[in-house]
């Protein structure tokens, strides 16, 4: 005479698995990608010609489509990019090829010399986004950093952990962000 085995019962199976599905539905968190944050200019009236900047004010960083580096005509190198944006924006000794500065009063700041840099990029439609990727981060480190230092040294504290809006806004307009991203084209450069 055969055994019968006997039956486990599994009813209650799909219950906790369920309940194990909404408990971890409910405490995990996702990470979300915030991208290049980045604040477009209003468009510009097609009856008005753009405005002139001169020459000095204006850094300009090429990408070829083979990611070769052109800074200011001459090779470029990512590595020391971001210090070229800072010596570039920040203009300390006031040098003649370098941007101008114009003087501003910024709420608890005071006076203060804003440069009129800007920072041209273009890049090939062949650019790598690796490429396109490390030339924005190199050039955000380099603004983030002259922030940090202008911080540090009016209000003895990092920029990233001001907490007061005031403070914030004080150093964003004494050190804006001014990148200029043109279409990409067809570069060459191989």
């Amino acid at each position: 005479m055969a055994r019968k085995i006997p039956e486990l019962n599994a009813s209650s199976m799909a219950d906790i698995a369920f309940l194990l599905l909404i408990f971890f539905l409910v405490t995990t968190t996702m990470d979300v990608d915030t991208g290049i944050s980045r604040r477009l200019p209003p468009p510009l009236d097609p009856t008005q010609e753009p405005p002139k900047v001169k020459e000095r004010n204006i850094f300009n960083v090429l990408i070829s489509r083979s990611d070769r580096l052109m800074v200011e005509g001459k090779g470029g190198d990512i590595r020391i990019l971001k210090d070229q944006a800072k010596e570039f924006l920040a203009n300390r000794a006031n040098s003649e090829n370098l941007p101008e500065k114009r003087l501003e009063t910024i709420p608890l700041l005071g006076e203060f010399y804003v440069s009129k840099g800007i920072i041209s990029v273009k890049n090939d439609r062949g650019t790598s986004y690796d490429m396109y990727i490390q030339v924005q981060n190199a050039l955000t480190q380099a603004i983030n950093e002259l922030r940090d230092e202008l911080s540090m040294e009016k209000f003895g504290i990092h920029f990233q952990k001001l907490k007061d809006e005031e403070y914030i806004k004080a150093i964003q307009k004494a050190i804006p962000v001014s990148i200029s991203e043109a279409e990409p084209e067809d570069i060459g450069g191989n």
